[in-house]
């Protein structure tokens, strides 16, 4: 499990961005009528925003990890 931590912490850390990205933007732009599916409640906002982050982090963590694997067969 700690192994899992560590080589998923850069997605953890944009998840959690994102997570409060989601939820900033449902607070300050939000949706006023109620009809906007995905604005209208936080929980929705927050969820797409932990997705996103999630995916962006997760596609940084594999440029990382391939960077670092072609430096170490490199030596």
């Amino acid at each position: 499990m700690k192994e899992f931590l560590k080589g998923k912490s850069i997605s953890l850390v944009f998840l959690a961005a994102g997570a409060l990205g989601g939820f900033l933007y449902w607070n300050f732009v939000g949706c006023l009528s109620g009809t906007c599916p995905i604005q209208s409640v936080w929980y929705w906002s927050t969820l797409w925003g932990a997705a996103v982050g999630y995916l962006v982090g997760d596609f940084i963590n594999d440029l990382v990890q391939k960077r670092k694997n072609k430096t170490e067969e490199g030596k």
